[in-house]
């Protein structure tokens, strides 16, 4: 009987334990350097064609164009601190420095604009 009681309860723990553990994005791209890419008018038109379907997909923009819809839509709960500040940054510069390109991007990715809502921007 005690054994039946400690085997229950290590159970209940691990279900407990998995319920609490936070499902995340992968980290395997954390390095891109962002700055780079901002900087660069082709590699932006490369993720750019990529996320809308017009062109090739690296690995990571791969993983970006499957996780954009997600991450839009749950405020980046998923996304680890460096990709919420790199999404950030790359969002804030796409809505300032090339608007056509947001409002396409926005226009398939996010169309109620939850994101500028939630950003104030």
């Amino acid at each position: 009987m005690k054994f039946q009681l400690v085997l229950l309860a290590a159970l209940v723990a691990v279900a407990v334990a998995q319920k609490d553990k936070k499902e995340t994005y992968t980290t395997k791209f954390d390095n891109i350097d962002i700055d780079q890419i901002l900087k660069s008018d082709r590699l932006i038109k490369n993720y750019y064609n990529c996320l809308m379907e017009k062109g090739p997909c690296t690995a990571d923009g791969k993983e970006l164009k499957e996780n954009l819809p997600d991450a839009l839509k749950s405020d980046c709960s998923k996304c680890s601190e460096k990709q919420k500040d790199g999404s950030d940054k790359i969002m804030k510069y796409l809505i300032k420095n090339k608007p056509t390109l947001w409002a396409e991007l926005e226009k398939k990715y996010d169309p109620t604009g939850e994101y500028r809502k939630r950003s104030g921007l």
